[in-house]
């Protein structure tokens, strides 16, 4: 079953269904709402008429004078009125001839009379539908009585064939107006459902296109509803995945001259220490260069096993009390011969007993990277600031340097993955990596910068007051 045919079977389903409600519904309504009209009009007129009747059977009138109050009655009540006579049966009183009728017809109706009859058996008027000559007649009952006993019943009866005959029509223009409404729903979504079809068909190309590397091809947005919505989301998902793919490119030739360099520069100094036997200064000048080579080795591998982690939700971390000041102090030491080799100065400021809810390495861990981003990105005799500072249910730390700033184009893009900013290389998964450690602690990773100057944020939850006293 495609959408365009399910489309179309719940738009016949809907329609047919609406079509048979009005159809099984209406018509029986108008059906006995005109009938019980008639039978209203008929007995609203059945007073006057009986009491002629009456008055004439009482009197003992002759049959051409009775005749004539009949025929009277019936034209007063636009009705025809038939006098039969009672008798009585096994079962009590039954009407059984006819004394008069304005149709001057001796078998006015069908030889049994249920309406007369119960009306002659229960003493009060009767309105009933019957069938007359096989078509449906109304009809009003009054017996007539004499010393408390029913001796005649006279039937006012009017034909329902107009009735019938309108509600017949009705049914013909509903069953007529129904087909026409189920064509037109039909159509209506068998072009509606091959619009929205073929919309789906290009989401279904362009998926294929992405499975198989090609995020070139946008989907045209032409509405607002949810699958618009959806083809916008589609084209944003498929700039990321090829900002993604370009960055996994440039991560992998990144890490290729990464990994080479340091591999062939200790590959050279091996050979070297075996085939020659250089001399005690030039011995150490090779081993604290092979140390270097190695210890970017280990932070290339260290970023790649920590965002594996990341993404595997295997880091663990704990909740500590950790006081922000003494923390910068101490990573802050750390960096004292890079800062030196780098010419510049680092710096830390306390603005107030800083005290965060965090895991203690981890933070470290991201002031690390950051102390080193501001190292590598920034010229010779940057200054290099250090702040904590406690707010409003929040403590935050923050690497502030004096450099040449962040490009805008490059701002919004400096925590994602792989990208690296500049020409001075890198892996570009250090500020991804810090950013994530901070949400997982609860916190958040924000930059803001302008020339001259570049502030790495983090926010962090801040611990009790009794933990800061």
């Amino acid at each position: 079953m495609s959408v365009r045919n399910r489309l179309l079977l719940l738009f016949f389903a809907i329609t047919t269904a609406a079509v048979a409600f009005v159809y099984l519904y209406v018509v029986p309504q108008l059906d006995s709402r005109l009938t019980a009209e008639k039978l209203r009009r008929l007995e609203s007129s059945e007073d006057d008429g009986a009491q002629r009747v009456a008055g004439a059977m009482r009197r003992a009138r002759p049959q051409a004078e009775l005749r004539r109050v009949v025929r009277s009655v019936a034209q007063q009540t636009d009705s025809r009125v038939t006098v039969l006579g009672v008798r009585e049966g096994p079962s009590g009183p039954l009407p059984d001839f006819v004394l008069a009728d304005s149709d001057f017809e001796r078998t006015a109706v069908v030889p049994d009379y249920p309406g007369a009859a119960t009306a002659a058996a229960s003493g009060e008027v009767t309105s009933t539908v019957e069938r007359v000559d096989g078509r449906r007649a109304g009809q009003t009952a009054i017996p007539g009585f004499v010393d408390d006993e029913a001796r005649w019943v006279t039937v006012l009866s009017v034909d329902l064939s107009d009735v019938d005959g309108n509600v017949d029509l009705i049914e013909r223009q509903i069953l007529i107006a129904g087909t026409i409404a189920v064509l037109g729903a039909l159509a209506a979504g068998w072009f509606a459902a091959g619009a929205h079809s073929r919309r789906l068909r290009r989401l279904e190309a362009a998926a294929e296109a992405v499975a198989h590397g090609d995020f070139r091809t946008p989907i045209p947005v032409d509405s607002t509803d949810e699958v618009g919505q959806l083809a916008s989301t589609f084209n944003e998902m498929q700039k990321r995945l090829a900002r993604l793919d370009s960055a996994r490119r440039e991560f992998i030739a990144n890490a290729s001259h990464e990994l080479r360099t340091p591999i062939f520069s200790l590959g050279g100094f091996v050979e070297l220490l075996e085939e020659e036997d250089p001399d005690p200064r030039a011995r150490a000048e090779f081993v604290r260069t092979m140390r270097e080579q190695i210890t970017r080795l280990e932070k290339l591998t260290a970023d790649l096993l920590d965002l594996s982690k990341l993404d595997a939700d295997a880091i663990q971390l704990h909740s500590d009390r950790v006081h922000l000041g003494r923390l910068a102090e101490r990573v802050a030491t750390e960096f004292g011969p890079a800062v030196e080799a780098h010419g510049s100065r680092l710096e830390v400021e306390r603005l107030n007993a800083a005290v965060a809810s965090a895991d203690a390495d981890r933070l470290a861990q991201i002031l690390r990277i950051l102390i080193d981003n501001a190292l590598t990105h920034t010229p010779k005799g940057t200054a290099i600031t250090i702040t904590a500072q406690q707010g409003d249910g929040a403590a935050e730390v923050t690497v502030r340097d004096d450099g040449p700033g962040i490009e805008a184009r490059d701002r919004d893009r400096v925590f994602e993955r792989f990208y690296t900013g500049d020409e001075l290389g890198g892996s570009g998964l250090g500020l991804a990596i810090a950013r994530e450690l901070a949400i997982r602690m609860d916190g958040d990773l924000r930059v803001t910068s302008r020339r001259g100057r570049t502030e790495f944020t983090v926010s962090l939850p801040g611990a009790p007051a009794e933990a800061r006293r």
